[in-house]
C-alpha cells in the first residue's frame, strides 16, 4: 500500500498547505489528497482554501507528486463545465500528476452510503473508513478495478492527553453517530450534533499521541481492507516533528528507506 499525506483545507491556510505538502515529500510520502469544501465542518477548524488557487500554487512546489482532491462536488457548487476546466488546467501545470475525486454534494459528506462502493462511474473509489465490504463492493463486478484510495487522520504528539483534547476540539465531527454525518446541512448543524461526542469517542477512532504501534495498527487497518493509497493528516500543529517521526518510523514500513527521506534527523516517538 502506497502512504501519501491528505492536505486539509478545512483545517489550515493556504500557506500553511503549500508548507505541509513540502514536509511531506522531504518525509517520503508518496503523493497527496487535498481536500475540496465550501465551508469547515465547524468553526474551529477555522479555513476553506479555494482548493484550484492552492493546487496551481503546489504545481510550483512539489516536482513528481500526484495531487487529488477528495473531494469535489461537480454539480451544486460550481458548474462542471468549470470544473472540467479547472481540472484539465492543474493535469497541465502537475504535468499529467492530478487525479479528479468527486463527490455527490448533496450534503456536507458523500460516498459514505453503502451503494457508493458499487458504482463505477470514475476509475477508482475514494472513502475515509478502512471498509473491506466496500472495498469489495467496489472491485467485484469488474476483472481490472481501479485504485482503492482512503483517507485518516491522526494526532502525534509527545503530550498524549494535550493531542486527545485538540482532536476532539478540532474534529469531533469524525465520530458523529448514526447517518447524522450524511444529512445535515451547515457547519452549524454539525456543531451541535458534536456535543454528543465525547473526548474518549474521538481518541478510541484517531490515534492520539507518542505511541506509535497505534498510528501503525491504525494504517495497517486499510492494507487489510485492500486499499491501495492510503493518505494521511496530522490534526493540528507539530507538522514539523510529526513529519520527521514518521519518515523515520512508519514511512519506511511502506516504501523503504530509500533516498527520500534522506537528510532528515532520524526521531523516535
Amino acid at each position: 500500500m502506497k502512504l501519501g499525506y491528505f492536505l486539509s483545507s478545512e483545517e489550515f491556510g493556504p500557506r500553511s498547505l503549500i508548507e505541509q505538502a513540502r514536509l511531506a515529500q522531504r518525509a517520503g510520502f508518496r503523493d497527496l489528497w487535498i481536500s475540496d469544501h465550501f465551508h469547515p465542518w465547524n468553526d474551529a477548524q477555522g479555513h476553506s482554501s479555494f482548493v484550484w488557487s492552492v493546487i496551481g500554487a503546489l504545481a510550483g512546489e512539489i516536482p513528481g507528486m500526484r495531487v487529488t482532491t477528495a473531494v469535489t462536488c461537480p454539480t451544486m457548487r460550481i458548474h462542471p463545465a468549470i470544473i472540467a476546466q479547472a481540472a484539465a488546467t492543474c493535469s497541465i501545470l502537475l504535468e499529467g500528476r492530478f487525479a479528479l475525486g468527486l463527490g455527490s454534494g448533496e450534503a456536507l459528506t458523500s460516498t459514505s452510503s453503502e451503494t457508493a462502493g458499487r458504482r463505477r462511474i470514475g476509475d477508482g473509489f475514494c472513502t475515509v473508513q478502512p471498509d473491506a465490504e466496500a472495498v469489495g463492493q467496489y472491485r467485484a463486478p469488474a476483472p481490472r478495478p481501479g485504485i482503492v484510495a482512503g483517507g485518516m487522520k491522526v494526532c502525534w504528539s509527545k503530550d498524549e492527553a494535550e493531542a486527545r483534547a485538540r482532536t476532539h476540539r478540532l474534529w469531533p465531527n469524525e465520530q458523529l453517530p448514526g447517518e447524522l454525518a450524511q444529512i445535515l446541512p451547515t457547519p452549524a448543524h454539525f456543531e451541535q450534533a458534536s456535543e454528543l461526542v465525547d473526548e474518549d469517542a474521538v481518541a478510541e477512532a484517531v490515534p492520539c499521541g507518542p505511541d506509535l504501534d497505534r498510528h501503525l495498527s491504525a494504517i495497517r487497518a486499510y492494507e487489510e481492507a485492500g486499499f491501495d493509497e492510503l493518505y494521511v493528516q496530522q490534526i493540528g500543529d507539530d507538522h514539523e516533528r510529526f513529519f520527521e517521526v514518521y519518515a523515520s518510523e512508519i514511512v519506511p514500513r511502506f516504501h523503504g528507506r530509500d533516498s527520500e527521506v534522506a537528510g532528515l534527523s532520524s526521531a523516535g516517538g
